[in-house]
């Protein structure tokens, strides 16, 4: 149905590596791949089979679970996108935060997993949640530092700022030239932060 790859540190996985929870869920005990240091792996690539035919209004759910905590979504693949390298962004553990449904009567896990949920695509907020925390950052950055420039400028009449008509054409050359300098400038201003969707089964 699917396997797994953890980019640099191990070979590929099928679902056989997984415990099969029920018909859709499935869980990765992260503690007999790399016990405590879970924490360690940083990213998933996830893959359909060739063989296998997900209905194209399902999608498999990526969710991580540091002990303790409630699960975390991090993305999803589908037919249409059969595979993907997701962020792997390990809550604290025993962090509270979100609502959590636990898919195992332990009321507090004891290693670090990873679970696969079989989903109505419709239902999930994004198909990256990395890369999209990572655009939100980058857009907020951009506009900090355009408020920032046109502020130096402006002029206040009543509560209207005034700025100059070329201020926009100046901000944008500065913000080339700042880019061309620093390519880390805008990497920084993109990198993953922590997240707080629960493992909803």
């Amino acid at each position: 149905m699917f396997g797994v790859v953890f980019p640099n540190r191990s070979f590929p996985m099928d679902i056989s590596t997984f415990t099969q929870i029920d018909t859709f869920h499935w869980l990765l005990d992260m503690n007999h791949f790399v016990g405590e240091a879970y924490d360690s792996i940083r990213e998933v690539c996830i893959f359909l089979l060739n063989n296998f035919t997900l209905p194209p209004d399902k999608a498999l759910a990526v969710y991580i679970q540091s002990p303790g905590s409630p699960f975390v979504f991090c993305g999803a693949v589908t037919i249409a996108r059969p595979s993907a390298v997701l962020s792997l962004p390990w809550p604290e553990p025993g962090s509270a935060g979100g609502e959590i449904q636990q898919i195992t009567a332990d009321a507090t896990p004891l290693s670090a997993k990873i679970g696969v949920s079989v989903e109505d695509l419709a239902s999930l907020s994004s198909l990256d949640v990395a890369a999209e925390k990572r655009i939100e950052r980058l857009a907020l950055k951009v506009g900090e530092n355009l408020f920032n420039f046109m502020q130096s400028f402006c002029g206040v009449d009543g509560s209207k700022l005034i700025v100059p008509m070329d201020i926009l054409d100046r901000w944008f050359k500065k913000f080339q030239e700042k880019a061309k300098r620093d390519p880390e400038y805008l990497k920084v201003a993109a990198t993953p932060g922590s997240l707080s969707d629960p493992f909803l089964l």
